[in-house]
């Protein structure tokens, strides 16, 4: 008996450990296939399909883990913003694309109306330089439809349909629930911050009339962008957009025709119709040929001319902000100081520009990348691009920057703090019978953890919370050259867009990334003589194992199949060189 519970047991343990290293492989392969780009070839007359197969990303990621979904064990694709900025950049000018075929059908997405707005303007860009821009869906959303209008022509399937309702914002309170609970919150916010409304839901029922005034404004502001984009693209005034939008006077296909929403009601074959009406030429059965953004942008390659050159770089704070060293998902603050601080250093980068897309988080960490931000500022210019948030601690980091650049659907500001403490000795007692007791050495030792929270206590908190709005303010009066009183006006924690900061001086200018790139170049004076770097981080821990794979492969491939290739290559520039010629090979960019 005995020894057939053994064996039970170890066939179980067997069993197990087969299925877990099963999985741990099969998440392996995931990592290294999803990680590598294949080899594309763009083909005379094709057109640039944008159908959203990818996850646009703020920032690009080293994590071959990252668009993994454990769940169905399936990877999505993730683009990076700038690379597909360059990618359309690069499709205007490249005679093998005709134009640009909007049919955002795909698993992928994209990661915040920032990135939709830039991504509009890209293509908008695009539009102008004389090729054509039409889309095609089933159904629009709201955002979807913000980024067909700018397309020539705009198609719907007759059955399908699209929302046109207006902008909301909720907010789920949580008071009930800890009331319910015996979980008692106590918050320590500045009078001031009457705006900072992040700790609301666990001492209120509903928002509090700043909080309501403050969203309010956000919805209307960012609505009122999106209303004033389509009314000038599509000829249909605000008012009467409203007017629809209020009454859900478009819903259904027809409905969309009627108002002029969309062009056509096509179903998706007879879009060949219109590819031919625009003049691209089909192959000999009558197909048309498509390359996807992140298909085309994965060879899109870095001008070699310029490696040499002097530097712009690029660095991403793209997260919640915490304390310490580290990388992954969130904002390290003295890694990302550390990063910045060898930007400093290094001799070849003439200027820097910060991506923030952050939300805020911790006031310490946000402290020590605003000290190093400050001491670079000092040597080389630097500009500071908003994502789709720049709020709290991500415009702490912001403010030294000598321009701030923003969308106009960017959310930032947020200058404030709060704390919050959450006593759980009731929940504790009532709920699980569990209690706590115990000795100190001093009167405050304990802190809360056998009693409620002492009036000496309370002070320390307070004195703390003072002092970072105090520093917080400070910092944006001498970062952004504007008297104390008027920070003062325009901070208390509350949230601004990008349309609204430009007017109050907590942002420079409207634009994206791309333009804070050329505001850099400008100020440091580079004229056309320069490269942009990307700083990215390396991965660590299994993620670099992964990575470390996925170069393995990549190498075994190069060597394999253009080993024989990049030789002769190599024999022909030597011998070119010699006679001043410079020789290009994208092979030996993509695969280094």
């Amino acid at each position: 008996m005995n020894f057939l519970k053994t064996f039970l047991a170890g066939l179980l343990a067997v069993v197990v450990g087969s299925l877990l290293v099963f999985f741990l492989w099969i998440v392996i392969l995931l990592g290294v296939v999803g990680s590598m780009e294949k080899t594309v070839t763009v083909y005379p007359s094709s057109i640039l399909k944008i159908d959203f197969s990818e996850m646009l990303t703020d920032s690009p990621s080293s994590d071959p883990l990252g668009a993994i979904d454990l769940m169905t064990m399936s990877a999505t694709r993730k683009l990076p913003l700038l690379k597909a900025l360059r990618a359309i950049e690069a499709a205007a000018d490249d005679d093998r694309i005709e134009g640009i075929y909007l049919r955002m059908n795909g698993d992928g997405g994209i990661g915040g109306m920032a990135l939709l707005e830039e991504l509009r303007e890209a293509i908008a860009q695009f539009k102008a330089g004389g090729k054509f821009v039409v889309a095609y869906n089933e159904t629009y959303s709201q955002g979807q439809y913000y980024l067909a209008s700018v397309a020539h022509k705009i198609y719907m399937q007759p059955q399908g349909g699209m929302e046109w309702a207006g902008l909301s914002m909720n907010v789920m309170f949580y008071k009930g629930l800890f009331d319910k609970l015996d979980l008692k919150a106590e918050v320590f916010r500045p009078t001031a911050c009457k705006y900072k409304s992040a700790v609301e839901p666990f001492i209120l029922d509903k928002m509090s009339p700043a909080n309501r005034e403050q969203s309010q404004e956000l919805v209307s502001s960012l609505w009122n962008t999106i209303a004033q984009t389509v009314s000038e693209a599509r000829g249909i005034e605000p008012a009467v957009l409203d007017r629809i939008a209020d009454d859900l006077q478009v819903s259904l296909a027809d409905e969309a025709l009627a108002h002029k929403f969309v062009d056509g009601l096509l179903y998706e074959d007879q879009m060949k119709d219109v590819f031919a009406e625009l003049g691209v030429e089909a192959d000999r059965d009558g197909e048309y040929e498509f390359i996807t953004l992140g298909d085309y942008a994965s060879q899109v390659h870095v001008d070699l001319k310029n490696l040499s050159a002097d530097q712009v770089a690029v660095v991403y704070a793209d997260g919640a902000i915490v304390d310490g060293e580290g990388a992954g998902k969130d904002i390290y603050g003295n890694t990302l100081a550390a990063t910045l601080a060898d930007m400093r250093a290094d001799e070849k980068v003439k200027a820097v520009v910060l991506r923030v897309n952050s939300p805020g988080g911790s006031a310490l960490a946000s402290d020590v990348i605003w000290r190093e931000m400050e001491l670079l500022r000092a040597e080389k210019p630097v500009v500071v691009s908003m994502g789709s948030y720049a709020a709290s601690g991500g415009y702490y980091i912001s403010c030294p920057a000598d321009v701030i650049v923003a969308d106009r659907m960017t959310l930032t500001g947020s200058i404030g703090v709060f704390g919050m403490f959450i006593d759980t000795r009731d929940a504790l007692k009532n709920k699980l019978g569990i209690t706590v007791d115990g000795v100190k050495s001093n009167a405050s030792a304990d802190f809360a953890a056998t009693s409620p929270l002492t009036p000496l206590q309370r002070a320390m908190i307070m004195r703390g919370v003072d002092r970072v709005y105090e520093t917080f303010t400070t910092n944006v009066s001498e970062g952004r050259n504007l008297p104390l009183e008027k920070v003062l006006d325009i901070a208390g924690g509350r949230v601004w867009t990008g349309q609204d900061a430009l007017g109050i001086g907590l942002i420079d200018t409207y634009g994206g990334l791309k333009t804070a790139i050329a505001l850099a170049v400008d100020k440091a004076g580079l004229g056309d003589d320069y490269r942009v770097r990307e700083v990215v981080e390396a991965p660590t821990g299994f993620a670099s194992f992964i990575a470390s794979l996925n170069m393995s492969v990549r190498e075994a491939f190069t060597r394999s199949t253009l080993g024989g290739m990049m030789e002769q290559y190599d024999q022909v520039r030597e011998a070119a060189s010699q006679q001043g010629i410079v020789m290009y090979c994208p092979y030996r960019c993509q695969f280094q």
